[in-house]
């Protein structure tokens, strides 16, 4: 196929890389224990409901699902006290983040959000044509409102925000988001991407829940891909008004998400102990690792999500760190595709997970800061 068959926009993009999976690990490096902490999956898993309603479903997979997701839809507004026709649920958050790319943007139209923030929107909105408008984080790592404010334009269709952010762990708070809103045109859709949400909400009183907001041009998106332990079935839902969720109906693919992925969905939505034991256990491997870390002289950004991530003095670190923890079987995320490249993110493993990690951090540190010197 002639180069000039793909539009420019497509060429220069790069794909999205997710962590090193556990087989290729294997392989290359021929361990038989390895430990992944480069994805934010969940450590306890799945839970027993949502298994068991996956397992039944499985008798039915010769039928189409439910296109509408009546079922899941039904239990969503439960949850949240919503009408069903402000939710839409699709293939993870990022698939209905491509719906909203796909009904919203048009070549030309710009994108607002932070550097560093998820990878996964920019590709999706770079995949329309558009031009994606960058500002600069605070110290602390933070969206910087003021600097979102002055840079919206009338050709702003989107603004991109994810809060809890991913890689960064920080949030906003609904003061600093309002005043956000009171300057953005009615022509420009929020995009308030909230896989961490439930994160967010355990571990700070101040976290804003975003369905105490009125604004019409605001969409919320969550996932059970997080802190419900299913990500491998690709599950996420959205809020918007209306007249947004009709628009996201017309151009998503039929039948997503799958009939397992619904079922799955409902059963964890149902098992609310599983939850709960999923943030405490979080909030506990939390406190333990960022007390290692400082304790070891690391300078960890201080997260309400279940990873942290960590800056390093330079990208040569931020390598030797991720390829000696290969080494051991551990597996981490360097932030390169994110422009962090000094920088690491670990999230939060099972008890035997951390324990992994610590013991091959205790027989790396000493020759990394013969290397380099302290931290």
């Amino acid at each position: 196929m002639k180069q000039s068959l793909i539009p420019e926009y497509i060429n220069n993009l790069s794909p999205y890389k997710s962590g090193k999976p556990i087989e290729e690990l294997a392989r290359e490096k021929n361990l038989t224990k390895i430990t992944k902490l480069a994805s934010n999956e969940n450590p306890l898993g799945p839970s027993p409901l949502a298994i068991k309603e996956m397992t039944n479903a499985l008798w039915d997979v010769h039928r189409y699902p439910d296109m509408n997701a009546y079922e899941l839809k039904t239990q969503l507004c439960e949850l949240y006290n919503l009408d069903i026709k402000n939710v839409v649920v699709g293939n993870g958050s990022e698939g209905i983040m491509g719906y909203i790319a796909r009904a919203f943007i048009q070549p030309g139209d710009e994108v607002l959000t932070a550097e560093n923030t998820f990878i996964g929107f920019h590709i999706l909105a770079k995949c329309s044509g558009s031009k994606i408008i960058m500002t600069k984080r605070t110290s602390d790592y933070r969206y910087d409102v003021n600097a979102l404010i002055n840079k919206i334009s009338d050709k702003t269709k989107i603004i991109y925000i994810a809060n809890p952010d991913n890689p960064t762990g920080t949030y906003i708070k609904e003061s600093e988001f309002n005043r956000l809103m009171s300057h953005v045109p009615k022509h420009t859709i929020v995009i308030l991407d909230e896989a961490y949400f439930e994160y967010g909400q355990f571990f700070e009183w101040d976290y804003p829940d975003s369905m105490n907001y009125k604004f019409d041009n605001v969409i919320t998106l969550r996932t059970f891909s997080k802190a419900y332990g299913i990500s491998g079935i690709r599950v996420g839902y959205g809020f918007a008004h209306e007249h947004f969720i009709q628009a996201l109906h017309k151009v998503k693919l039929p039948f997503e998400p799958s009939l397992i992925a619904q079922k799955g969905a409902i059963g964890a939505i149902k098992d609310y102990p599983h939850l709960e034991r999923s943030l405490t256990t979080n909030a506990k491997g939390m406190r333990k690792l960022v007390q290692y870390l400082e304790e070891n002289g690391f300078s960890p950004i201080k997260s309400v999500t279940n990873f942290l991530t960590i800056p390093l003095k330079s990208e040569i670190e931020a390598d030797y760190l991720y390829e000696e923890l290969l080494n051991t079987g551990v597996i981490i995320r360097p932030l390169k595709a994110n422009n962090m490249p000094s920088y690491i993110r670990i999230s939060i493993g099972s008890r035997g997970e951390m324990q992994h990690l610590y013991e091959s951090f205790d027989n790396i540190l000493p020759k990394f800061k013969t290397k380099f010197g302290n931290l």
